[in-house]
């Protein structure tokens, strides 16, 4: 069967309460960096402003920011990227009685025929997910000519020979659009193309090295010593690996830095809100986002990821988010953080790639 997008259902402005709702307020910043008071925070889900008698809708959004209206259109922006004077949107109601419309139930989607009692609901090691790879599979080939597929990755998809190998064939095979890491995930697959390792243990045997605790740090120094990381993989003469990969197939990266680095590789963003600009600017276009084994930096980009996107043609469907972990706690930590439409999958990422690359028949 053919993969399906949900149909996006326009609020019907006709109703009474779209009619005879008042324009949204427009306040001024005050200063750089604050909002006015009572101003509106944003959510996931499409808003809508009332704005001189027309419903506009945020066409980039994210969660937890401010709504200013700016050359005829509603831009979303972090607090800090206040400028004094912005004309922002004030009011803490969102179902129009002060100009503004949170569309939550939005897109299309079957009768829901269960019983209000049923067992098995949460996300754990108990649920059969042979529905969600079915899922995935018939996602991603939707995505690889239709989307944009952002993966956030945490190091432990490294640390396995053929979890690498698995990984470097989907981004051969189109299904990786961009790549979210912090230090670490690259620092331990450069380290494995570089000496077999990842934290000094052998990526296929899982044996420790003789002073392997040396390895990531020596291959910090190599790539810091050639300057970049595509330089690195060229003189090394490493031809392997998700690094490797993403440089092999154009495919961007972006790696953000923590207070615990070693090192950090020289295409780490060192300053917080730099790398956090770089990580929304994928996040801007993704229709679906991946985290696998990184509860902070998939917690990160779910923060910025709004539940829909409005695509060139003017169309507007649904974001897709998965995240991947052994724990429970992890895949399920996204809806505590607000970003309701996270599914969870929960399993080692090894076994997570490695099915995605056999169902797809890489």
């Amino acid at each position: 069967m053919a993969f399906q997008l949900r149909t996006y259902r326009e609020p019907d402005f006709t109703q009474e309460k779209f009619q005879n709702s008042p324009d949204a307020q427009l306040h001024l910043a005050p200063k750089d960096m604050t909002a006015p008071d009572q101003f509106h925070a944003t959510s996931i889900f499409p808003e809508y402003f009332k704005i001189e008698g027309k419903w506009l809708l945020a066409e980039e959004s994210r969660m937890d920011c401010v709504a200013i209206y700016e050359d005829g259109k509603i831009q979303v922006r972090e607090f800090r990227n206040i400028k004094q004077g912005d004309r922002i949107v004030v009011g803490r109601t969102e179902d129009c009685e002060e100009g503004i419309y949170v569309h939550a139930d939005c897109f299309e989607r079957e009768e829901n025929k269960d019983t209000p009692f049923s067992f098995r609901q949460s996300r754990s090691r108990e649920t059969a997910f042979s529905y969600d790879y079915e899922q995935l599979y018939e996602l991603l080939e939707h995505e690889r000519q239709y989307g944009y597929v952002v993966w956030v990755l945490g190091p432990a998809c490294a640390f396995d020979a053929e979890a690498r190998e698995a990984f470097s064939k989907l981004i051969a095979g189109g299904y990786v659009d961009a790549l979210l890491a912090g230090n670490a995930l690259a620092t331990h697959d450069l380290e494995a193309g570089l000496l077999g390792t990842a934290l000094g243990q052998d990526v296929r045997t899982q044996r420790p090295h003789f002073n392997g605790h040396y390895n990531h740090i020596d291959t910090i120094n190599r790539v810091n010593l050639h300057g970049s990381i595509p330089a690195f993989l060229e003189a090394e003469h490493v031809d392997n690996g998700i690094m490797y990969s993403c440089v092999k197939h154009n495919v961007p990266f972006v790696l953000n830095g923590s207070l615990r680095d070693d090192g950090p590789l020289p295409e780490v963003y060192e300053h917080t809100y730099v790398g956090q600009d770089a990580v929304r600017n994928h996040v801007r276009k993704a229709t679906t986002v991946i985290g696998m084994a990184t509860v902070l930096h998939t917690i990160a980009t779910g923060n910025m990821t709004p539940s829909y996107r409005v695509m060139p043609d003017g169309t507007i469907r649904e974001v897709y988010f998965y995240t991947i972990d052994t724990s429970e706690f992890a895949v399920n930590k996204l809806g505590d953080r607000g970003s309701l439409a996270a599914r969870g999958i929960v399993t080692n990422v090894q076994d997570f790639v490695c099915n995605l690359a056999k169902g797809l028949r890489l």
